[in-house]
């Protein structure tokens, strides 16, 4: 069995005073609410319940923390920009997000789970925004790949490239991914477990 097949739940925090300790190495998930983000860590994990899919967006409002290893973790961020959510409640992410994102020492970097077709929006620039002063590691799953044909995924190449370009200065790296056909799903293990391993 991999180290991803035995990932385990291992709690959800809405509170920042609540953060497991501080140590390890850690991997955080973040995106819109729509972008396929539990979708994604399902299909890194082979388990197909593991992260919470919802027809419904914006219903992951905790920070959830899933166990590898021992002092290893994926931590999947409540999805941002879903409309319908109270705007408390959305001031209550971005506060819980910037504060796990500025705080936690053990997280070595983020994965950023954008769909496709409407790849870096103003919010993905908002999140990566966040991240710069940390300097952390940053890589871009394109998700919902297999809905894009073959002249569609050129285009969105192109774009997220010079977008990336532009937002991070080329720091931040990215991939077609696809929970439902597999696609990339080894490429981003493997980003992954670099990070995680790093010291």
């Amino acid at each position: 069995m991999s180290t991803f097949q035995r990932a385990t739940y291992a709690m959800s925090v809405h509170d920042p005073a609540l953060f497991p300790p501080n140590d390890g190495s850690e991997v955080a998930f973040a995106g819109r609410s729509n972008s396929g983000k539990s979708s994604a860590i399902n299909a890194l994990t082979g388990r197909r319940r593991l992260a919470h899919v919802s027809k419904t967006p914006g219903r992951t409002q905790t920070i959830n923390f899933f166990s590898l290893e021992e002092h290893r973790f994926l931590v999947d961020l409540p999805g941002y920009g879903y409309a319908a959510v109270a705007t408390g409640e959305k001031r209550h992410w971005k506060m819980l997000i910037g504060a796990y994102i500025q705080s936690r020492l053990a997280l070595r970097g983020l994965i950023v789970v954008m769909d496709a077709r409407h790849a870096f929006g103003p919010l993905d620039g908002q999140l990566l925004e966040w991240i710069k002063p940390r300097g952390l590691a940053c890589h871009v799953l394109l998700t919902k790949a297999d809905k894009l044909s073959a002249r569609e995924r050129s285009a969105a190449r192109l774009e997220a490239e010079r977008a990336a370009q532009r937002l991070t200065a080329g720091s931040c790296s990215l991939q077609f991914f696809s929970s439902k056909t597999g696609e990339g799903v080894d490429t981003a293990r493997g980003v992954i477990v670099r990070w995680l391993d790093a010291k």
